[in-house]
C-alpha cells in the first residue's frame, strides 16, 4: 500500500533555496553597512561640545576635518593614538557648563579625560559609565557637593583620579578602595569629612587628603605615605601622623584571654631557650668550611647585569670624571644571563642593540645624580649612548611602567632629548638616550674654567630660554595628564647641542619615581606651593623656568640659596626681586658678567618674565601659555 507523502517538512527537512539566499543577504547587509544609529568620533564629539559654554577655545571642532589622523590631532584638546580619540585634554579654557558623560561613553577607545582649571560647577558627573577610562583630571573646578558611595564602582581600568581643589563635602566614596590599579588620587583642598575608607592599593605612587575636615585613624596601606598628604585634618591620626590616643576598656573576661595568652607565650620562650642549651655547639672548623662553600658559591654565581655595567664603568681615579675602562669578556653563566635580557626600544628606526652590547662596550661614568648613575657607552657599532640607571622606582609595576615609557616614546619635539629604549627590573630601571657632547646647560653657566670666551653670550642664552619653553609648552600639551610635565627641570637637565639648541632630559618621570624620594629631592617639590602647602599645581613647572632664566641671566647657581635658606623662603627670585626693588639701575648689577653682546633693555624684559614665571602666590602665576608668548617677544637686539 502507497504511502501518502506528509505535507509539513520533518524536523531535519530544509527551507527552500530563495528563503536561503534572502537571509544570507539581509546578514551580510547588516554586518557590512554601518548601523544607521553609529555615530562616527566627529559626531559624538560635537554633541558633546554642544553642552559646553564659552567654548571659543574649540573653534577647530568642526566636521570639516576629523578629529584625528594618526597620531596628529586637527582638533584643539584631542589626544589621538593610531588615528583614534585616545584622550581630551581641555585644560585651561575657561569652559563652563556640564559635562556630557553619555556622548563620551560613546567612545570605546577614550582612556584620558581632563578639564582642569575650568569653571564647571554642580554634582560630580557619572563617571562611574565610563569603565574603560584610566585617567580622569577634574582639578581646580568648582565641582560641589557629595559623591554616592558607588560613585567609582565599576571603573576597574582606573589609574589616576584628581578631584583636588574644588568644593566636594560628605565621605570620600568607599567605592575608590575597590579599584585594584589606582595609583595616584589627588583629594586635597574640599571639604571631605568622615574617616578614610579602607584602601588596601599598595601601589599609590601619588596620594593627596590634605586639607578636608576628615577625622580617624588612617588605613594601614596609607601609613609608609608622607605626613604631608594628610596635613590640615585635624581628626586624623595613626602613622604618619601622631598615634591615636585610644584606651580601650577591656572586660573580665577578655583580660583572662590575653593573660592565658601571655602565659603560653612565657612557656614556649623557656621550652625554645631550654632546647637552644642543649644543642651541641659549632666548631670553628665547622663554621670556616660553611663559610668556605658559601664564598664559592657566590663567586660562581653570575654577576648582577646592572651591576656589571657599573663595574665596567669605574675608573681608576676616585673621581672618575673622564676615564675609561674596557670591559673585558664575561663568564659563559654571564653571557648567557645577558642573553635572555632585552631592551625594550621605543623608536623603531634605530638601530637595534642589546644589554650585551652596552656591557662590552668601552665605557665612562659621567656622574650620580640624585636618581643614581649615568654612564656613556661607546658601541662597537659606533653610537654613542648615554646609560641612566634608576634606583627609585621600584614601585611602579610592570605594566604600568612599560605603558608610561611608550607614552614618552611617542612625544617628538626638536627640545627634547628622546628616551631610546628602556629596560626593566623590579628592583632598577635603564634608560637609554643619545650622548650629547656639547655638556649641560650647568656646565657653561657654572664651569670651573668658564672664561669670557668660552661662556655664553646673550644671543646663545636669549636661544636656550625660548627652547626649553618651547620644550615645556609641548610637555604641557602632550602630557596634559600630568601636573607636572617636567617635574625636574633645572639646568643640569638641560643639555646643549653643537649649535646650543637646548634639549631637555629627565621630563616626565614624576609618575613612576618613589613619591617619597620625588618629595626629597625632585624640583617640582621645591616649589613654594609645596614648600607651603604640601602641593604641586599646573603652575609648578612655569616656576622652575622661571628660576632657570633667572639663573641664565645672573650666572648664579640656584642651589645655593636653597642651602643658604636651609627650606625657608629664601631663593634665587627673592635676591633678584631686592635687587629689582632698588630701581631699574641696580636692577642690571644683576646679570651676569660674563653675558656678551647684550641688549639691556630686551635682558631687562626677559628678567621680569622670570620673576612672573616665580610668583610665590600661585593665582598671579603666569600660566605656560602666557610665558612662552612672552619669551618670543624678546630679542636679541
Amino acid at each position: 500500500m502507497a504511502h501518502r507523502r506528509r505535507s509539513h517538512p520533518n524536523l531535519y527537512s530544509y527551507p527552500p533555496l530563495p528563503i536561503l539566499l534572502l537571509a544570507a543577504a539581509a546578514i551580510f547587509l547588516l554586518c557590512a553597512s554601518p548601523s544607521s544609529s553609529a555615530k562616527s568620533e566627529t559626531e559624538i564629539l560635537l554633541k558633546f561640545k554642544e553642552s559646553l559654554e564659552n567654548a571659543a577655545e574649540l573653534s577647530s571642532w568642526n566636521p570639516s576635518q576629523p578629529p584625528c589622523e594618526g597620531e596628529r590631532h586637527n582638533w584643539e584638546g584631542v589626544m589621538c593614538e593610531d588615528g583614534k580619540v585616545r584622550g581630551l585634554n581641555l585644560n585651561g579654557m575657561g569652559l563652563k557648563g556640564t559635562l556630557d558623560v553619555e556622548s563620551l561613553v560613546e567612545l570605546p577607545d577614550l582612556r584620558v579625560f581632563a578639564v582642569i582649571d575650568n569653571n564647571f560647577e554642580g554634582s560630580l558627573p557619572d563617571f562611574n559609565k565610563m569603565g574603560a577610562v584610566k585617567h580622569v583630571y577634574l582639578s581646580h573646578n568648582k565641582f560641589s557637593g557629595e559623591i554616592p558611595s558607588n560613585g567609582f564602582q565599576g571603573m576597574s581600568s582606573l589609574k589616576k583620579l584628581h578631584l583636588n581643589n574644588n568644593g566636594f563635602v560628605g565621605a570620600i566614596p568607599t567605592s575608590l578602595a575597590t579599584l585594584s590599579k589606582l595609583i595616584e588620587l589627588m583629594l586635597e583642598n574640599n571639604k571631605f569629612d568622615g574617616s578614610l575608607p579602607n584602601f588596601k592599593q599598595e601601589r599609590f605612587t601619588m596620594v593627596n587628603f590634605s586639607n578636608n575636615l576628615l577625622v580617624g585613624e588612617i588605613p594601614p596601606a596609607l601609613s609608609k605615605l608622607n605626613a604631608s598628604s594628610f596635613h590640615g585634618n585635624a581628626g586624623l591620626c595613626g602613622a604618619p601622623l601622631k598615634p591615636c590616643d585610644v584606651h580601650p576598656k577591656l572586660s573580665t573576661g577578655t583580660k583572662a584571654v590575653v593573660g592565658m595568652a601571655l602565659a603560653a607565650a612565657l612557656v614556649a620562650i623557656l621550652l625554645v631557650i631550654i632546647i637552644l642549651a642543649k644543642r651541641k655547639p659549632v666548631s670553628a672548623a665547622e663554621e670556616g668550611a660553611a663559610t668556605a662553600q658559601v664564598a664559592a658559591a657566590q663567586r660562581k654565581a653570575p654577576q648582577d647585569e646592572m651591576d656589571k655595567i657599573e663595574k665596567g664603568s669605574t675608573a681608576s681615579s676616585s673621581t672618575a670624571a673622564r676615564s675609561t675602562a674596557p670591559s673585558s669578556a664575561p663568564p659563559a653563566e654571564t653571557r648567557r644571563a645577558e642573553q635572555s635580557v632585552k631592551l625594550s626600544f621605543l623608536i623603531e628606526d634605530r638601530e637595534k642593540f642589546g644589554l650585551p652590547d652596552l656591557l662590552k662596550a668601552s665605557a665612562e661614568i659621567l656622574g650620580n645624580g640624585i636618581f643614581g648613575a649615568t654612564y656613556k657607552a661607546a658601541l662597537s657599532t659606533g653610537p654613542v649612548m648615554v646609560v641612566k640607571r634608576f634606583k627609585h622606582m621600584n614601585i611602579v609595576g610592570k605594566e604600568d611602567f612599560h605603558e608610561h615609557m611608550r607614552r614618552l616614546g611617542r612625544l617628538s619635539n626638536q627640545n627634547l632629548l628622546p628616551v631610546v629604549a628602556f629596560y626593566y627590573r623590579k628592583e632598577e630601571k635603564l634608560l637609554v638616550s643619545d650622548f650629547v657632547d656639547n655638556c649641560s646647560l650647568a656646565f657653561h653657566l657654572h664651569g670651573k674654567n668658564r672664561s669670557g670666551s668660552s661662556s655664553l653670550d646673550w644671543p646663545k642664552r636669549l636661544k636656550v630660554v625660548k627652547g626649553v619653553a618651547k620644550g615645556i609648552a609641548y610637555l604641557y600639551t602632550e602630557l596634559p595628564s600630568l601636573t607636572a610635565p617636567h617635574g625636574h627641570l633645572k639646568s643640569t637637565n638641560v643639555l646643549l647641542n653643537s649649535s646650543h639648541e637646548p634639549l631637555l632630559n629627565d621630563y616626565g618621570l614624576l609618575p613612576v619615581v618613589n613619591l617619597e624620594h620625588a618629595q626629597a629631592h625632585m624640583i617640582a617639590y621645591k616649589a613654594p606651593e609645596f614648600r607651603q602647602g604640601g602641593r604641586i599645581t599646573k603652575k609648578t613647572d612655569v616656576w622652575s623656568l622661571g628660576i632657570l632664566i633667572l639663573e641664565i641671566l645672573t650666572g648664579k647657581f640656584p642651589e645655593k640659596f636653597a642651602q643658604q635658606s636651609k627650606g625657608s623662603e629664601g631663593d634665587l627670585a627673592s635676591w633678584v626681586e631686592s635687587a629689582i626693588g632698588d630701581g631699574e639701575g641696580a636692577a642690571e648689577e644683576v646679570f651676569d658678567k660674563e653675558i656678551k653682546n647684550g641688549c639691556p633693555e630686551e635682558m631687562m624684559k626677559l628678567l621680569k618674565i622670570g620673576m612672573s614665571c616665580c610668583e610665590v602666590d600661585v593665582e598671579k602665576r603666569w600660566d605656560i601659555k602666557q610665558a612662552v608668548k612672552s619669551i618670543e617677544e624678546v630679542r636679541e637686539k
